[in-house]
C-alpha cells in the first residue's frame, strides 16, 4: 500500500480522485468509483472479462470502455483498451464500420425549378413485416 502512494501518477490523491476504503485504493472519475489496479496480470483479466469473455456479448469499444471503467483504472487504462480492442479479430469483425465515411456537408444551390434538387432517405426495421418507408424531399 505504501509503495502504491509514491508512484508518480498519483498526483491524482491530491486532487482527491484518489481515496483510501479498507486498505484498498480507488479512483473517482465523475460519479463512478474503480478499484486502482497495478499488477499487469490483473489488468489482463480484466480486458479479457470486459472485452472477450464467452457468456458475454460482443459490443462496441464505448460499451467496453463503461464496463471496465466500472470495475478498474490505472494509468493509461483507455489507451491500452483501445490497442486491446485493435488487436482483437473478433472485435474487428463485430465493430467494422460498414461503408464510406461520411463526407462533410455540402451547401445546395437554390434548384430553378421543381424536382431539379432532391434528397431520398430510407427508414427499415420500424414496422413489421419487413416494409421500408421511402421519404422523398424537392428542395424547390
Amino acid at each position: 500500500m505504501e509503495s502504491q502512494l509514491e508512484e508518480p501518477w498519483l498526483r491524482d490523491y491530491k486532487d482527491n480522485k484518489l481515496f483510501l476504503v479498507d486498505g484498498l485504493l480507488y479512483h473517482r472519475e465523475k460519479h463512478t468509483s474503480a478499484l486502482t489496479i497495478k499488477d499487469r496480470d490483473h489488468i489482463s483479466l480484466i480486458l479479457q472479462e470486459c472485452d472477450d469473455c464467452p457468456y458475454m456479448e460482443q459490443m462496441s469499444e464505448d460499451r467496453t470502455k463503461e464496463r471496465v471503467a466500472s470495475t478498474a483504472w490505472w494509468p493509461k487504462w483507455e489507451q491500452e483498451l483501445s490497442e486491446y480492442i485493435n488487436s482483437c479479430e473478433i472485435c474487428q469483425k463485430a465493430n467494422r464500420k460498414h461503408g464510406k465515411k461520411y463526407g462533410l456537408l455540402q451547401h445546395i444551390e437554390e434548384p430553378k425549378q421543381p424536382w431539379e434538387t432532391i434528397n431520398m432517405d430510407w427508414v427499415t426495421g420500424l414496422l413489421p413485416g419487413g416494409k421500408k418507408l421511402q421519404f422523398l424531399l424537392d428542395h424547390s
